[in-house]
């Protein structure tokens, strides 16, 4: 079967915004609310970070069940991993995401500053300098035959749209405006003429956005 380069459960404003500015360790999507983005997935039953029992079903929580259905390993910018730039100054801290991240595959993390790999629970971080398609190839190779998954930010996630290496894609639309932050696009319709575009409104308020190649 052949791999596919896939994203599911990305999330921006009506406008475009999926992260904000000033990033820092106590603000990872920087100038932007977290919540204003991520409350439709964080109310679902189903949600890779949920730690108590409940959450709603429905259409918003059988995307959320999808997300790591037949993934075999995730690509991420290094602000999805942390808010240093620059050479890493201190290997003792391990990640925003704890001693068990959600991801449990290899996960790649781009950086012009590479570090040694990094095993936390079932997730093992692997530290790349490299283009948009030597981490897919990496990615490909580490996933067991499963597909791979890019996880984002935004700017991350453009650079592999940029680079045509997305097969397939999710993203949810919340029906807000920021006018502010790190866009995705414009308009979904930018991508249209090498994706076909399905819109499908939940009862949260978000649209769903189903990208596959044409």
């Amino acid at each position: 079967m052949t791999q596919r380069v896939r994203v599911h459960c990305i999330t921006v404003t009506a406008d475009g915004v999926g992260a904000g500015h000033d990033q820092s360790f106590d603000r990872p999507f920087g100038d932007v609310d977290p919540g204003e983005l991520f409350a439709w997935a964080g109310a679902t039953a189903s949600w890779v970070n949920r730690t108590e029992p409940g959450g709603d079903r429905g259409l918003d929580d059988w995307i959320t069940r999808d997300f790591a259905h037949g993934i075999g390993a995730e690509i991420m910018g290094r602000g999805k991993f942390g808010p240093q730039t620059g050479p890493w100054s201190d290997h003792e801290w391990q990640g925003w995401w704890g001693d068990q991240p959600p991801f449990r595959t290899p996960v790649f993390v781009l950086t012009h500053h590479p570090r040694p790999s990094l095993t936390l629970g079932e997730t093992t971080f692997h530290f790349l300098d490299g283009t948009p398609q030597r981490a897919v190839e990496r990615a490909k190779g580490a996933a067991d035959g499963g597909d791979v998954r890019i996880g984002g930010g935004v700017t991350t996630l453009r650079a592999f749209l940029e680079a045509d290496l997305i097969d397939d894609m999710h993203v949810a639309v919340t029906p807000t405006e920021l006018g502010r932050g790190k866009r995705l696009w414009d308009t979904p319709d930018e991508l249209t003429d090498r994706f076909h575009l399905e819109r499908i409104p939940s009862p949260s308020g978000v649209v769903h956005h189903f990208f596959w190649r044409r």
